[in-house]
């Protein structure tokens, strides 16, 4: 086929198709298969292999924790032996004397249990009194009885004359027989001997691992990340680090609830306060589950115990106090306690590892997600795992509001613009997240990806976004005008800001003045300048905002106050400074008493030396250098008006012919 043919197929197939899109595709994009796979296959080893894997997990985990006591222990002047072994023993004696304790609590618990069961019978039957006749648990207790006569009475029922009765089964008769005192003693203690012998290689592995953590450190920098020493470091360090300060930090913090829970416990008169207290210590290690568990187990003891109502309301009330301490002063005050996981990761994996390896997993899910999460981190091919598990923001907050912009949802992205204003001023929010989001739709504009539909559809969300603050632009403009008020009464002179300061220096005073703004060549431009106008008015200046479309009608023109100082036109696109230029100049025509400027808003909020537009009176990159020079006292540049050049004709036909000769 020649080259004109293929022409000519190319634009029979445009005109029957339509033109040909060319979707970008990333040459070296590698299969998500092989990652899927080994993850997979991870999974299958953690799972078939867990009776070995899991007291490595721990010994792993217990070393992270041990770790610092050990090298503190050792920068103290002990040898590394003594060091490493007077840490692990002294953790160990700590672990084995809780569990001791706990399990001597519980036996004594299960011993009164009987005691208390017609304290439990009494406040079930004064709950069933407690309501009508029509109440549910009456009709409940009513059907349970029912039907229980019924299945008496099918038992008791005389077999009809005539039928054969059944034959009694032989019943079996087992002998036992004495056994003997090394059988009952095996019997004993082959159940503990999993436990203990798991119990002796956590403790082997702890010691060893603390002795040789520099030696094992090297195998696996060498191992994983030789070409790579500063990211393979980075990513043990933090591993390590976060997961000490996670098991360090959540101890002191469950030790902070659970001596004053076995204190108030043992005030109020709940039986054996000491073992409350140490499940709760315990418990709270398990994300969320663990925290109600500890709750729910005291307030049934107080169920049981008391025969009236005020001790439960008494453990509940100690509950609340306690968890409104803990979660407001305790872990903010501490701070060490959060692990850089988002909250659904916590509980997803929570799910995951008790799969895996049950209570135990269910105990250790928080620190080996966050050993992933730093995985992911630091190595490319597992970024998924810090995106997924990782509590911070996947997206920047100017790429975030300008995906809800997309999106139509103006009350999401208040939202979001709400949580920003609570430290920050609406001006710092307009030109950190507002504008450099309009900035990325002007660049998927000029990309051809964004619609003239979208345009307007971010156009009309991003108004609605300024409307929805106009409270809070109020708020700010009542704490301007109080200030001002204060600064008057004292006798200070408002100092007005310094020259070069850039963005550090604060806005002009703006009453009694009145500025006009509009957007310069599109919907995403009249958004920008719709921004500016608020900022202004936050200044105490009267504010007339106006779209791109109004520009072209002469009519329009109307628009600007005769009183104004400043007229404003709002450029996203850099490239715009010729329109810009001529705006400019057919404003300044029209009103050569107004000073008359552009915005070229740029991407990176920093003042940098913009354009030069020829007679306009200024030229601004960011929202603070255009709200100063829009309330700037400057006078306005003089213009010269322009001339018609015109060509004088010839009165006579002698005059043509003497033109054409020199011609």
């Amino acid at each position: 086929m020649s080259s004109s043919d293929a022409k000519i197929t190319e634009a029979e197939l445009e005109n029957d198709l339509g033109p040909r899109r060319v979707y970008s595709t990333s040459p070296s994009s590698p299969s998500r298969m092989p990652a899927f796979a080994s993850v997979l296959a991870v999974i299958a080893i953690l799972y078939f292999g867990k009776e070995v894997l899991l007291p490595l997990a721990i010994a792993v985990l217990l070393t992270f924790a041990l770790a610092p006591i050990s090298s503190r222990l050792r920068k103290l002047g002990m040898p590394r032996i003594a060091a490493v072994i007077v840490t692990v023993v002294i953790a160990f004696l700590v672990l084995v004397l809780f569990g001791l304790v706990v399990a001597g609590h519980v036996a004594e618990v299960a011993q009164n249990l009987p005691a208390y069961q017609g304290n439990i019978i009494a406040k079930i039957r004064s709950l069933q009194e407690s309501g009508t006749d029509s109440g549910i648990v009456r009709r409940l207790t009513s059907v349970v009885e029912s039907v229980g006569r019924e299945l008496s009475n099918a038992e008791e029922r005389p077999v009809a004359p005539g039928t054969a009765s059944r034959p009694r089964e032989p019943v079996l008769v087992e002998i036992f027989a004495p056994s003997r005192p090394i059988e009952t003693l095996t019997s004993l203690i082959g159940p503990l001997l999993g436990p203990i012998a798991s119990l002796g290689l956590i403790i082997v592995v702890v010691i060893f691992m603390l002795l040789e953590r520099e030696e094992l450190r090297d195998r696996f920098i060498r191992l994983v990340g030789y070409g790579d020493l500063h990211r393979t470091t980075e990513a043990i360090q933090e591993a390590g680090s976060r997961v000490a300060r996670y098991l360090l930090m959540q101890l002191v913090v469950n030790c902070a609830y659970g001596v004053p829970l076995a204190l108030g416990l043992w005030a109020v008169g709940i039986p054996n306060p000491a073992l409350w207290g140490m499940l709760a210590i315990v418990l709270r290690f398990v994300p969320y589950i663990g925290p109600v568990i500890a709750t729910v187990l005291p307030l049934f003891l107080a169920f049981a115990v008391d025969p009236g109502w005020s001790l439960v309301l008494w453990v509940g009330a100690i509950f609340l106090v306690l968890e409104l301490t803990s979660n407001n002063v305790i872990e903010p005050w501490l701070y060490g306690s959060r692990t850089g996981l988002s909250p659904l990761a916590i509980i997803v994996a929570a799910i995951f590892w008790a799969w895996l390896w049950g209570p135990v997993g269910l105990v250790l899910s928080t620190p080996l997600t966050v050993c992933l999460a730093v995985l992911g981190r630091y190595v490319p091919q597992f970024e998924f795992l810090e995106v997924v598990f990782g509590s911070d923001p996947v997206l920047d907050p100017k790429e975030r509001l300008y995906q809800r912009l997309l999106a139509g949802d103006p009350d999401e992205a208040t939202d979001y613009a709400e949580e920003f204003l609570e430290e920050d001023y609406l001006e710092d929010y307009y030109g950190k997240v507002a504008i450099p989001a309009l900035l990325l739709a002007e660049k998927d504009r000029r990309r051809g990806v964004l619609t003239a539909e979208q345009m307007e559809q971010v156009f009309g969300t991003a108004i609605t976004l300024v409307s929805n603050l106009a409270e809070i632009a109020e708020e700010e403009e009542q704490e301007e005008e109080e200030e001002q008020k204060e600064t008057e009464a004292a006798g200070r002179p408002s100092t007005p800001p310094k020259e070069g300061n850039g963005d550090e220096s604060e806005l002009p005073d703006g009453r009694g003045k009145t500025v006009f703004c509009v957007g310069g060549r599109g919907p995403l431009d009249d958004a920008s300048a719709a921004m500016l106008a608020q900022i202004l008015q936050v200044q105490g200046a009267e504010v007339v905002a106006a779209r791109h479309s109004d520009i072209p009608n002469r009519r329009a023109m109307s628009l600007v106050p005769k009183q104004s100082n400043a007229i404003v036109v709002c450029f996203l696109n850099e490239d715009s400074a010729r329109h810009a230029t001529i705006l400019v100049r057919r404003f300044k025509r029209i009103y050569p008493a107004i000073r008359v400027g552009a915005v070229l808003w740029v991407e990176n909020q920093e003042e940098r030396q913009p354009p030069a537009l020829g007679e306009a009176d200024f030229v601004a990159t960011t929202l603070t250098s255009a709200a100063r020079e829009a309330l700037a006292d400057a006078p306005p540049s003089l213009v010269t008006p322009a001339r018609k050049i015109r060509t004088r004709r010839p009165s006579n036909k002698t005059g043509i012919a003497a033109a054409r000769a020199e011609i």
